[in-house]
């Protein structure tokens, strides 16, 4: 069996979601050589669709010297990369060129950011308006043809939980999007792609089935987060993960990476923040411990946490950070750059260098769970729970 596989996602402690505006090699660098000390294997890190595509023909060409940049210097420091494509959802925020936005105003659950300015506009039908996939099919062209044979590209990730800029019309729109973006990419660039779904898509009827969309993945993905599920019982609940790991197996009928988990840090003398629950430092570093362990028993091919760093207090008053202050305390290390507990914990879990296990039986039925929703993940998940201690 295949080493079990440890990851972070990435953005820089003082830039975050600016980081290609404000972009720093020097301090990514330092960074990719810190995440390399605590023997993780992969980096995940996100291109934001603006700053790379500002016109539906065109390509930044500075953005694609420093995407260039990004990836040497993962090379250099013996890392694998996983660049996300069409960023897109972030943090409770839609970051798109305005380009891709529809015609129509709309008030969505989350803010849409294009050109530096608050719109009231959605993207457009992504996953079947023929500009736009002929668009995003140049992107992936344009992106993939530079890092053929790059010996860091371990992955290419379409989107990052993009099933929150839009909904497909139907589950055959978005398994057809899937496969002609995994297919140029693996064309242009000789390595496969999968895409960042998260546990919303399995709690609710997003006209996404796993057994269409990851057709062409050599691996699904999952995100989840105990603090954010509607079904967990609690924020040190355990379970979370592990379950939709296994909901995802169960459906895509693929090995699953689970590439995104983590919780808020709480402030201190608090339990909560902008209404979420959240742990202290020591809890989530039990917390993680638990998690991987579950994870590595169930199957997956690995766990990424989210994220590398507790971003700059100045970046406070910026979106997102605005209206989801939580989303400033993710990381692994804090803003001033010093390491939290979860870093020792991820630490001494690499170093065991676990092997992947085989996954389980399917725990559910694809089409039984869309239909019975949202009564059958609290169902399956009160089952799993009686099964999993």
């Amino acid at each position: 069996m295949p080493r079990f596989l440890f990851g972070i996602n990435y953005w820089p402690r003082s830039s975050a979601m600016y980081m290609w505006q404000r972009f720093d090699i020097d301090e990514i660098a330092e960074d990719l050589a810190r995440i390399k000390e605590l023997g993780l294997d992969v980096v995940r890190f996100f291109l934001m669709w603006e700053a790379f595509q500002p016109d539906p023909g065109r390509m930044n060409d500075i953005a694609l010297r420093n995407f260039d940049a990004v990836m040497d210097r993962i090379a250099g420091a013996r890392l694998h990369a996983m660049p996300t494509l069409f960023c897109g959802h972030m943090s409770g925020v839609n970051w798109l060129p305005g380009w891709t936005l529809g015609r129509e105003t709309v008030e969505g659950r989350f803010r849409t950011i294009a050109g530096g300015a608050i719109v009231e506009r959605a993207i457009g039908d992504f996953y079947a308006d023929p500009e736009l996939v002929r668009a995003q099919v140049d992107f992936c062209r344009r992106v993939a043809e530079r890092v053929r044979d790059h010996p860091a590209l371990f992955a290419w990730d379409l989107g990052n939980e993009f099933s929150n800029l839009r909904q497909p019309d139907s589950s055959g729109d978005a398994a057809e999007w899937s496969l002609r973006l995994s297919d140029a990419l693996l064309q242009f660039s000789g390595v496969r792609a999968t895409a960042g779904m998260h546990g919303e898509d399995l709690e609710q009827d997003r006209r996404l089935r796993p057994s269409t969309v990851a057709a062409p993945w050599p691996f699904a993905t999952m995100h989840g987060y105990s603090v954010y599920s509607k079904f967990s019982r609690g924020r040190l609940d355990t379970n979370v993960v592990p379950f939709l790991c296994q909901l995802q197996q169960s459906f895509s009928h693929k090995p699953v990476l689970f590439s995104e988990f983590g919780n808020p840090q709480c402030p201190p003398g608090t339990s909560r923040i902008n209404g979420f629950a959240c742990l202290d430092e020591d809890e989530m570093a039990t917390y993680g411990r638990a998690v991987i362990e579950r994870l590595q028993s169930c199957g997956a091919l690995g766990a990424f946490w989210w994220c590398w760093a507790d971003y700059d207090p100045s970046l406070a008053n910026l979106p997102p950070f605005d209206r989801a202050p939580h989303e400033l305390h993710f990381g692994v290390v804090r803003s001033d750059g010093t390491l939290k507990p979860i870093a020792e914990t991820l630490r001494r879990a690499a170093a065991t260098a676990p092997q992947t296990a085989e996954p389980p039986s399917a725990i559910a039925g694809e089409d039984e769970h869309y239909s019975g929703l949202p009564d059958s993940i609290e169902r399956e998940y009160r089952a799993y729970c009686d099964t999993h201690a």
